[in-house]
């Protein structure tokens, strides 16, 4: 498989930087703690997961975690955001074996989000509804399981 490293590290940020950004300075420590990858939401668990592999290689671990460091305590200066991707972009050069996993795990670990009070996932669903649920396979607009919904308004019926 070939990789191209700097789209490869350029996709890799937004998980790395919401670990950082959940995690703070502390970040290191809680990477190593398996029991938060089960209560980690789908991007910063994923984002876990890629980094602990990016990690795994020894050569550029201490670079990278010094970066990471940065990051945790600073996630919105760009600068040090700017400097862990170029670390992880070396890393990823370096090691094609590397390129090609994370390559791997982007595509198959791709995060599906939803916000407050909202469900999201992703992959092969079954959806069933009983109770008075809704089940749908794709909602655009509001939903409403509290009391009577609305009525359509002009062009929705």
């Amino acid at each position: 498989m070939n990789v191209d490293v700097a789209q490869a590290a350029a996709a890799v940020m937004p998980y790395v930087t919401a670990v950082a950004g959940a995690y703070g300075a502390q970040t290191l420590e809680k990477l190593r703690d398996q029991a938060l990858d089960q209560a980690s939401d789908a991007t910063v668990g994923l984002g876990r997961r890629l980094l602990n592999r990016i990690l795994g290689r020894e050569e550029s671990r201490e670079v990278i975690e010094g970066a990471l460091v940065e990051v945790g305590a600073t996630p919105d200066d760009e600068d040090t955001v700017a400097s862990l991707r170029l670390q992880i972009r070396k890393a990823l050069a370096a090691d094609p074996a590397l390129a090609a996993e994370v390559a791997q795990m982007l595509q198959s670990g791709s995060a599906v989000t939803a916000g407050d009070h909202g469900m999201a996932t992703g992959g092969d669903v079954s959806i069933l509804a009983s109770s008075g649920g809704v089940a749908a396979g794709m909602i655009h607009g509001g939903v409403s399981t509290s009391g009577n919904p609305p009525l359509p308004g002009a062009g929705q019926a």
